[in-house]
């Protein structure tokens, strides 16, 4: 039985697959994938900076920012997808090691990251930068968010020239044409077999979590994470779907995919994140950056004392009063 489509009256026949996934210049090999990520993360950096400069922040801090959490989030998305696929690099006649041979755990241009992993990895890189620069953790995840989502939708263009994570076989007219020697096409189907193309899927909704981010944080003032809980939300919801229809080896737990199953924590921690923080921080943020380490352009007139600096998105501790109590009596 065949899935390919045969209708010529559809409006696709269907989504050609690139015949290359890389181009060599000399001895280097640059793979598109790693081109996809790349691009990615620069659409990244451009909006969040745009969006951190907006709120006050020195421009391009950024990148200071980035330094520290984009190797981090790589490392951590590597380590997290061999953890969930321990069969795929460790199973028989796998070769972990070797940095030389295909198949390998070192071998991150092949693809083969998993995006929880780049968020724990990438907060944590996120959480040292933000202490080196004084930006506020949950300031810099509410600018970031929208731009992450962006990045995810870019990226996932890798995922088309690899011709890998694509979903179960279809005959609607966008079904996805893989080359029938590819390790990754599923034995006994015939070779014009069309599949769910999964990374559209996800580009579509990723572009859409833009918009929606942007236009929420704007007209909510979603600020102290609460932003950032609803990028976790959207993108997890998506991703329990795709997840659901996609073909590619993974370990399943309790009748799930690993992944359906990161999703599902990822949905769970984002409403968490949005309550919590909606109770904890019920004002307006007065900076994106923590008080004392606020940044102000060359010739800038500093009007008070940084150190009176109060948040108000908070009631006043006993210090705060007994200090206001002091200043009040010494005045008189």
């Amino acid at each position: 039985m065949s899935f390919a489509l045969t209708s010529a009256g559809s409006v696709f026949a269907s989504i050609p697959s690139p015949d290359v996934s890389y181009i060599e210049l000399g001895t280097f090999r640059i793979y598109f994938y790693a081109l996809c990520i790349i691009a990615g993360i620069v659409a990244a950096v451009l909006l969040t900076n745009h969006r951190l400069t907006k709120r006050g922040a020195e421009p391009w801090v950024v990148i200071d920012i980035a330094l520290l959490a984009v190797p981090l989030a790589i490392v951590g998305a590597r380590i997290f997808h061999v953890l969930t696929h321990l069969g795929f690099y460790f199973g028989e006649g796998g070769n972990p090691w070797n940095p030389l041979q295909p198949g390998s755990v070192w071998a991150i241009w092949e693809g083969g990251i998993a995006i929880y992993g780049a968020l724990i990895g990438g907060a944590v890189g996120a959480w040292l930068g933000c202490r080196w620069t004084g930006i506020r953790f949950w300031s810099f995840a509410d600018a970031l968010a929208p731009g992450l989502l962006l990045a995810q939708a870019i990226g996932r263009f890798g995922n088309w020239f690899n011709q890998e994570l694509f979903g179960l076989p279809t005959d609607l007219p966008w079904g996805l044409e893989i080359d029938s020697d590819n390790p990754a096409f599923p034995p006994g189907l015939a070779p014009d077999t069309l599949f769910h193309p999964t990374f559209l899927y996800e580009v579509i909704w990723n572009t859409a979590g833009v918009i929606l981010l942007l236009w929420a944080g704007s007209r909510f003032r979603l600020q102290w994470g609460r932003l950032f809980g609803l990028y976790l939300v959207w993108y997890s919801a998506g991703r329990i779907v795709w997840e659901s229809i996609r073909i590619d080896p993974s370990d399943i737990y309790l009748g799930l995919r690993t992944n359906v199953w990161s999703a599902i924590i990822g949905v769970i921690i984002g409403l968490a994140i949005i309550i919590v923080q909606r109770r904890r921080h019920p004002g307006v943020e007065p900076s994106p950056y923590v008080p004392g380490r606020e940044w102000r352009p060359q010739g800038a007139v500093q009007s008070q004392d940084t150190n009176d600096f109060v948040d108000l998105s908070e009631p006043p501790t006993n210090e705060v009063v007994e200090s206001s109590a002091t200043s009040t009596a010494a005045e008189k």
